[in-house]
């Protein structure tokens, strides 16, 4: 089994934690978090278990996408710290044996860029290329139908020049030319001058967008879409997205990285799955982890989610590593989503499915949505289409450390505002708490990293009905487990066909279950999940 575990990467074998950098831990009293800040709390992650940390963007920004619209791809804005904040922070992850993971912005910058401001100069600019221009209709109109998903038109008009340019986003973040041979090259200076300092990887934005249908054909109308659902999906993004250039791109973004030692790149990718793991590229040469965002969207019920996970496994190319996703910085939390108990169960399915787990900051604690009034909102995507709720701030809100004012979090004025409960629902209590969600967490991320089985060890479907889904991780040679989820609020009951069951409950959502021996049935309440450790009798 050594030999077996030594073909597995860091990032197979890991668990990685994603950090909102404002969100995470003020240590200037601005009401903003920063890098001094999340240094101050790496020795919780450690003491977590998280073994990577994934940072939203850090690069000076004008934060018109709070960002996600870069001025300046090497540098540091002045609210997070500095280079030397950086390098600190770098080398601090590292001391205590834990990754470093950088967001990549690179299908847009800012319209504050230096290369945006050269392009929009004149036409005649050596950088003109570099950005999506094109004429207007013979009417005036823009060139083709595509919709922003921030809301309205994706182009937009620049009067000086007499075109418009293109953007998937704000129209403060015009979408780069990756067909421009000079755009590509720029980029991957970019990412090596962050490989050279010692990042670990990238987690790349939007990757699915980055290269447009050539001829700006029209995308067609999206024949189910019903008014509560965002302006953008009016239409079916089929030439704006995902062309199948794209995987050359991330091919040769791939190379830039296999330049150096065990460096991962991670794509967000919202596609259907068949599309989805085409980025592992050709004999595997395109992004290490495609996000796998099915938890996120899928009905939480457990037919649906038994059969994805199947399917997920079944469509993985040769060699393609899984990945899972419970939430992140652009979506409703998951125990807003399928509510605290259940909020439970999930933990539990995140952490023992085959494949790398990514938590988002404060899920951990289960920190929920918090309503943001609207004269309050921030984010873009919120202020844009206002009648829809479709704001990412109630995600966003800082990290509950303690029952200090503002959570601990800051003693100025924090940037959003606090869930009201943060004095019961903190860190610092539920540290000491057992039935607490962190003790859960911390627990399940212990096993995980403890036994082969759950760290690198196949998943075999069991069971699935209305209500349960089961399925056991082994490893040849190691300690079996069968992990058996309620996705219900009533009571269900398993049993296994043909065979019988022997083993002891390890972890259960409710404690008052572990330590009790298990065979032929499995009786579980609502919101229950149990991880049971096989008697070494049960052949594989």
């Amino acid at each position: 089994m050594e030999e077996n575990l030594k073909k597995h990467l860091w990032w197979q074998e890991g668990v990685i934690y994603q950090i909102y950098p404002r969100s995470y831990q003020d240590s200037n009293d601005d009401g903003i978090g920063d890098l001094p800040g999340i240094l101050r709390r790496l020795d919780y992650l450690k003491w977590l278990g998280v073994t990577a940390v994934w940072l939203s963007p850090i690069y000076p920004s004008p934060m018109a996408d709070y960002g996600y619209d870069i001025s300046d791809y090497q540098g540091i804005h002045p609210l997070f710290g500095t280079q030397a904040d950086f390098d600190t922070l770098l080398d601090e992850v590292h001391k205590r044996g834990m990754k470093l993971i950088l967001d990549l912005v690179p299908n847009h910058t800012s319209d504050q860029h230096p290369w945006f401001q050269e392009s929009r100069s004149s036409r005649d600019n050596p950088k003109r290329d570099w950005y999506i221009w094109c004429d207007p209709k013979p009417d005036g109109s823009p060139p083709n139908n595509w919709l922003s998903v921030f809301g309205g038109p994706g182009w937009e008009w620049d009067e000086a020049t007499g075109q418009y340019y293109y953007h998937a986003f704000l129209k403060e973040q015009p979408d780069l030319n990756w067909r421009n041979p000079d755009v590509r090259k720029a980029m991957f200076d970019v990412m090596r001058f962050w490989l050279n300092k010692g990042v670990d990887g990238f987690r790349v934005d939007v990757m699915w967008h980055m290269i447009k249908d050539d001829q700006l054909r029209d995308n067609p109308t999206n024949p189910d879409y019903q008014p509560h659902m965002a302006t953008y999906e009016q239409l079916l993004p089929v030439y704006s997205t995902d062309q199948p250039e794209v995987h050359a791109l991330v091919t040769e973004m791939r190379q830039v990285l296999d330049e150096y030692n065990e460096r991962l790149m991670i794509g967000e990718i919202y596609l259907p799955i068949h599309q989805l793991v085409a980025y592992y590229g050709i004999d595997g040469k395109g992004a290490h982890l495609p996000f796998n965002f099915q938890l996120l969207q899928l009905p939480w019920e457990a037919p649906k989610i038994a059969a994805a996970v199947a399917q997920y496994e079944g469509v993985l190319p040769d060699g393609g590593w899984p990945n899972w996703v419970l939430g992140n910085h652009d979506q409703p939390r998951i125990i807003s989503r399928v509510g605290r108990e259940q909020a439970r169960v999930a933990a539990m399915m995140l952490l023992t499915l085959r494949g790398t787990p990514t938590i988002y900051y404060g899920d951990e604690i289960g920190m929920r949505d918090v309503p943001i009034p609207f004269e309050e909102v921030q984010d873009p995507q919120g202020l844009n289409m206002p009648d829809k709720n479709l704001s990412r701030d109630p995600a966003r809100t800082p990290m509950q450390w303690s029952a200090e004012p503002n959570a601990g979090f800051t003693t100025g004025r924090p940037w959003l505002r606090l869930a009201q409960n943060f004095n019961r629902e903190n860190v610092e209590i539920q540290k000491i708490d057992r039935f607490s969600m962190l003790s859960l967490h911390k627990r399940l991320i212990e096993l995980r990293q403890r036994e082969p089985a759950l760290t690198v060890g196949d998943y075999k479907p069991v069971y699935a009905d209305t209500q349960l889904m089961a399925y056991i991780r082994e490893a040849p040679g190691q300690a079996r487990f069968l992990i058996v989820l309620n996705l219900s609020h009533r009571p269900g009951y398993f049993k296994l066909k043909d065979r019988s069951i022997s083993g002891t409950i390890e972890i259960a959502t409710y404690p008052e279950l572990e330590g009790m021996v298990v065979s032929e049935r499995i009786n579980l309440g609502g919101d229950e999940g149990i991880i049971v450790r096989l008697d070494d009798s049960i052949p594989s």
